[in-house]
Protein backbone atom coordinates (compact mmCIF):
# COMPACT_ATOMS: atom_id res chain seq x y z
CA UNK A 1 0.00 0.00 0.00
CA UNK A 2 1.43 3.38 -1.02
CA UNK A 3 1.58 6.48 1.18
CA UNK A 4 -1.16 7.99 -0.99
CA UNK A 5 -3.47 5.03 -0.31
CA UNK A 6 -2.74 5.22 3.43
CA UNK A 7 -3.49 8.95 3.47
CA UNK A 8 -6.80 8.41 1.69
CA UNK A 9 -7.74 5.54 4.00
CA UNK A 10 -7.30 7.66 7.11
CA UNK A 11 -8.42 10.99 5.68
CA UNK A 12 -11.91 10.63 7.23
CA UNK A 13 -10.35 10.63 10.71
CA UNK A 14 -9.47 14.31 10.28
CA UNK A 15 -13.10 15.19 10.97
CA UNK A 16 -14.99 13.92 14.01
CA UNK A 17 -18.68 13.16 13.38
CA UNK A 18 -21.15 12.68 16.22
CA UNK A 19 -24.52 13.73 17.64
CA UNK A 20 -24.27 16.28 20.42
CA UNK A 21 -26.94 16.33 23.14
CA UNK A 22 -27.18 19.55 25.15
CA UNK A 23 -29.72 21.64 27.01
CA UNK A 24 -30.52 25.28 26.25
CA UNK A 25 -33.01 27.85 27.49
CA UNK A 26 -35.83 28.72 25.10
CA UNK A 27 -37.64 32.06 24.77
CA UNK A 28 -39.81 31.17 27.77
CA UNK A 29 -36.70 30.51 29.89
CA UNK A 30 -37.45 26.79 29.90
CA UNK A 31 -34.73 24.16 29.50
CA UNK A 32 -35.04 22.24 26.23
CA UNK A 33 -33.03 19.37 24.76
CA UNK A 34 -30.99 20.18 21.66
CA UNK A 35 -29.62 17.38 19.47
CA UNK A 36 -27.24 18.45 16.71
CA UNK A 37 -25.14 16.63 14.13
CA UNK A 38 -21.59 17.86 14.69
CA UNK A 39 -18.50 17.78 12.50
CA UNK A 40 -15.34 18.88 14.27
CA UNK A 41 -12.16 19.42 12.21
CA UNK A 42 -9.19 17.73 13.85
CA UNK A 43 -6.86 20.74 13.87
CA UNK A 44 -4.15 19.07 15.96
CA UNK A 45 -4.16 15.92 13.84
CA UNK A 46 -5.14 13.76 16.83
CA UNK A 47 -5.93 10.17 15.83
CA UNK A 48 -9.54 9.31 16.69
CA UNK A 49 -11.77 6.25 16.67
CA UNK A 50 -15.28 6.78 15.36
CA UNK A 51 -18.16 4.49 16.23
CA UNK A 52 -21.25 4.20 14.08
CA UNK A 53 -23.35 3.00 17.01
CA UNK A 54 -21.98 5.06 19.92
CA UNK A 55 -21.93 8.45 18.23
CA UNK A 56 -24.61 10.13 20.36
CA UNK A 57 -22.93 12.01 23.22
CA UNK A 58 -24.31 14.03 26.13
CA UNK A 59 -21.91 16.97 26.16
CA UNK A 60 -21.05 19.23 29.05
CA UNK A 61 -20.94 22.97 28.25
CA UNK A 62 -17.65 24.00 26.62
CA UNK A 63 -17.36 26.88 29.08
CA UNK A 64 -16.55 24.37 31.82
CA UNK A 65 -13.11 23.83 30.30
CA UNK A 66 -12.18 27.38 31.30
CA UNK A 67 -12.03 26.20 34.93
CA UNK A 68 -8.69 25.37 36.53
CA UNK A 69 -9.79 21.87 37.44
CA UNK A 70 -8.95 19.86 40.56
CA UNK A 71 -6.09 17.36 40.57
CA UNK A 72 -7.22 14.13 42.26
CA UNK A 73 -4.97 11.06 42.22
CA UNK A 74 -3.16 12.48 39.20
CA UNK A 75 -6.34 13.20 37.21
CA UNK A 76 -7.30 16.80 36.44
CA UNK A 77 -11.07 17.08 36.76
CA UNK A 78 -13.04 20.08 35.52
CA UNK A 79 -16.49 18.61 34.82
CA UNK A 80 -18.73 16.42 36.98
CA UNK A 81 -21.89 14.85 35.58
CA UNK A 82 -24.70 15.05 38.15
CA UNK A 83 -26.54 11.82 37.39
CA UNK A 84 -27.26 8.28 38.54
CA UNK A 85 -28.61 7.22 35.13
CA UNK A 86 -26.13 4.59 33.95
CA UNK A 87 -27.10 5.06 30.29
CA UNK A 88 -26.39 8.80 30.48
CA UNK A 89 -23.16 8.15 32.40
CA UNK A 90 -21.91 5.74 29.72
CA UNK A 91 -22.67 8.18 26.91
CA UNK A 92 -21.31 11.47 28.22
CA UNK A 93 -18.03 13.30 27.73
CA UNK A 94 -17.90 14.51 31.35
CA UNK A 95 -14.59 13.89 33.12
CA UNK A 96 -16.24 12.48 36.25
CA UNK A 97 -19.58 11.66 37.88
CA UNK A 98 -21.14 12.98 41.08
CA UNK A 99 -23.72 10.41 42.17
CA UNK A 100 -25.94 11.82 44.89
CA UNK A 101 -29.67 11.13 45.07
CA UNK A 102 -32.68 11.85 47.32
CA UNK A 103 -32.77 8.40 48.94
CA UNK A 104 -30.70 6.72 51.61
CA UNK A 105 -27.35 5.70 50.08
CA UNK A 106 -26.97 2.00 49.33
CA UNK A 107 -23.84 0.02 48.55
CA UNK A 108 -25.50 -1.75 45.62
CA UNK A 109 -26.25 1.60 43.95
CA UNK A 110 -22.68 2.79 44.54
CA UNK A 111 -21.25 -0.39 43.07
CA UNK A 112 -23.50 -0.28 40.00
CA UNK A 113 -22.53 3.29 39.12
CA UNK A 114 -18.81 2.77 39.79
CA UNK A 115 -18.79 -0.43 37.71
CA UNK A 116 -20.60 1.20 34.78
CA UNK A 117 -18.67 4.47 34.73
CA UNK A 118 -15.46 4.78 32.72
CA UNK A 119 -14.51 7.94 34.65
CA UNK A 120 -13.99 8.75 38.36
CA UNK A 121 -17.13 8.65 40.53
CA UNK A 122 -17.88 10.67 43.66
CA UNK A 123 -20.69 9.07 45.65
CA UNK A 124 -23.13 10.42 48.22
CA UNK A 125 -22.97 8.90 51.69
CA UNK A 126 -25.74 10.81 53.46
CA UNK A 127 -26.04 13.86 55.64
CA UNK A 128 -29.77 14.27 56.16
CA UNK A 129 -31.72 11.16 57.16
CA UNK A 130 -28.63 8.97 56.79
CA UNK A 131 -25.86 10.00 59.18
CA UNK A 132 -23.66 8.79 62.02
CA UNK A 133 -22.01 5.38 61.94
CA UNK A 134 -23.98 4.36 58.85
CA UNK A 135 -22.43 7.21 56.84
CA UNK A 136 -18.98 6.34 58.19
CA UNK A 137 -19.39 2.72 57.09
CA UNK A 138 -20.78 3.73 53.69
CA UNK A 139 -17.78 6.00 53.15
CA UNK A 140 -15.33 3.20 53.90
CA UNK A 141 -17.23 0.83 51.61
CA UNK A 142 -17.26 3.46 48.85
CA UNK A 143 -13.48 3.70 48.98
CA UNK A 144 -13.13 -0.08 48.77
CA UNK A 145 -15.45 -0.14 45.76
CA UNK A 146 -13.25 2.35 43.93
CA UNK A 147 -14.98 5.70 44.48
CA UNK A 148 -12.75 8.73 43.93
CA UNK A 149 -14.42 10.57 46.79
CA UNK A 150 -17.48 10.75 49.02
CA UNK A 151 -20.02 13.56 49.19
CA UNK A 152 -21.92 14.53 52.34
CA UNK A 153 -25.08 16.62 52.21
CA UNK A 154 -25.34 20.03 53.83
CA UNK A 155 -26.99 18.87 57.12
CA UNK A 156 -24.13 16.47 57.96
CA UNK A 157 -22.81 17.14 61.48
CA UNK A 158 -19.18 18.18 61.81
CA UNK A 159 -18.58 15.35 64.29
CA UNK A 160 -19.57 12.77 61.67
CA UNK A 161 -17.37 14.48 59.09
CA UNK A 162 -14.45 14.04 61.50
CA UNK A 163 -15.26 10.35 61.94
CA UNK A 164 -15.47 9.80 58.19
CA UNK A 165 -12.14 11.57 57.68
CA UNK A 166 -10.49 9.17 60.12
CA UNK A 167 -11.66 6.12 58.16
CA UNK A 168 -11.03 7.04 54.52
CA UNK A 169 -8.12 8.10 52.34
CA UNK A 170 -10.10 9.68 49.50
CA UNK A 171 -11.56 13.20 49.18
CA UNK A 172 -14.39 14.10 51.55
CA UNK A 173 -16.60 16.63 49.78
CA UNK A 174 -18.95 18.72 51.93
CA UNK A 175 -22.02 20.21 50.25
CA UNK A 176 -22.75 23.86 51.03
CA UNK A 177 -26.22 25.09 50.12
CA UNK A 178 -26.58 28.48 51.83
CA UNK A 179 -24.71 31.32 53.52
CA UNK A 180 -25.87 29.91 56.87
CA UNK A 181 -23.93 26.65 56.47
CA UNK A 182 -20.91 26.27 58.75
CA UNK A 183 -18.38 25.79 55.96
CA UNK A 184 -15.43 26.75 58.13
CA UNK A 185 -16.48 24.17 60.73
CA UNK A 186 -16.80 21.49 58.05
CA UNK A 187 -13.34 22.35 56.77
CA UNK A 188 -11.86 22.16 60.26
CA UNK A 189 -13.66 18.84 60.86
CA UNK A 190 -11.95 17.21 57.90
CA UNK A 191 -13.75 18.14 54.69
CA UNK A 192 -11.17 18.35 51.90
CA UNK A 193 -13.24 20.23 49.34
CA UNK A 194 -16.64 21.88 48.91
CA UNK A 195 -19.57 21.15 46.62
CA UNK A 196 -21.47 24.43 46.45
CA UNK A 197 -25.10 24.25 45.36
CA UNK A 198 -26.83 27.48 46.24
CA UNK A 199 -29.49 27.67 43.56
CA UNK A 200 -29.85 31.17 42.14
CA UNK A 201 -27.27 32.45 44.63
CA UNK A 202 -24.55 29.95 43.77
CA UNK A 203 -22.24 32.54 42.19
CA UNK A 204 -22.46 34.84 45.22
CA UNK A 205 -21.98 31.90 47.58
CA UNK A 206 -18.91 30.67 45.70
CA UNK A 207 -17.40 34.15 45.75
CA UNK A 208 -18.05 34.53 49.49
CA UNK A 209 -16.56 31.15 50.40
CA UNK A 210 -13.53 31.65 48.14
CA UNK A 211 -12.79 34.96 49.86
CA UNK A 212 -13.09 33.31 53.27
CA UNK A 213 -11.07 30.13 52.70
CA UNK A 214 -8.42 31.38 50.28
CA UNK A 215 -7.19 30.01 46.95
CA UNK A 216 -6.12 26.51 47.98
CA UNK A 217 -9.41 24.86 49.02
CA UNK A 218 -10.91 23.00 46.03
CA UNK A 219 -14.41 24.21 45.15
CA UNK A 220 -16.92 22.33 43.00
CA UNK A 221 -20.09 24.23 42.11
CA UNK A 222 -23.24 23.95 40.04
CA UNK A 223 -22.89 25.96 36.86
CA UNK A 224 -26.47 26.80 36.00
CA UNK A 225 -28.34 26.37 32.70
CA UNK A 226 -26.32 28.78 30.52
CA UNK A 227 -22.73 29.18 29.45
CA UNK A 228 -22.60 32.68 30.90
CA UNK A 229 -23.59 31.39 34.33
CA UNK A 230 -20.90 28.72 34.10
CA UNK A 231 -18.32 31.41 33.33
CA UNK A 232 -19.58 33.57 36.20
CA UNK A 233 -19.31 30.63 38.61
CA UNK A 234 -15.73 29.98 37.49
CA UNK A 235 -14.81 33.65 37.82
CA UNK A 236 -16.27 33.62 41.33
CA UNK A 237 -13.78 30.94 42.33
CA UNK A 238 -15.06 27.49 41.34
CA UNK A 239 -12.39 25.02 40.23
CA UNK A 240 -14.79 22.45 38.76
CA UNK A 241 -18.41 22.51 37.61
CA UNK A 242 -21.25 20.02 38.01
CA UNK A 243 -23.54 19.64 35.02
CA UNK A 244 -27.09 18.30 35.20
CA UNK A 245 -27.83 16.48 31.93
CA UNK A 246 -31.25 16.06 30.35
CA UNK A 247 -33.07 12.92 31.44
CA UNK A 248 -33.38 9.86 29.22
CA UNK A 249 -37.10 10.65 28.87
CA UNK A 250 -36.34 14.17 27.63
CA UNK A 251 -33.79 12.90 25.12
CA UNK A 252 -36.21 10.23 23.91
CA UNK A 253 -38.94 12.85 23.43
CA UNK A 254 -36.66 14.94 21.22
CA UNK A 255 -35.52 11.89 19.24
CA UNK A 256 -39.11 10.75 18.67
CA UNK A 257 -39.92 14.26 17.44
CA UNK A 258 -37.06 14.06 14.94
CA UNK A 259 -38.12 10.59 13.80
CA UNK A 260 -41.69 11.79 13.20
CA UNK A 261 -40.44 14.80 11.24
CA UNK A 262 -38.25 12.48 9.17
CA UNK A 263 -41.22 10.23 8.39
CA UNK A 264 -43.30 13.22 7.24
CA UNK A 265 -40.50 14.26 4.90
CA UNK A 266 -40.61 10.82 3.23
CA UNK A 267 -44.43 10.76 2.90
Amino acid sequence: MTNEHIEKSFNHYNITHYESIRTELDDDNQSVVIINDVEVPNRKNIPAFQSKLRSRIVEVPEEIYEASGILIFGKRIKSLLFSTDVAIIRNSNAQSVIAVYPFTPQTTIMQSIIDVSSVPVFVGVGGGTTTGLRSVNLSFQAEQLGAYGVVVNAPMENEVISQIREHIDIPLIATISSFQDDFKGKLAAGATMFNISGGAKTVELVKHIRQEVGPDVPIIATGGPTGELVKATIRAGANAITYTPPTSAEIFAELMKRYREGQKAHD
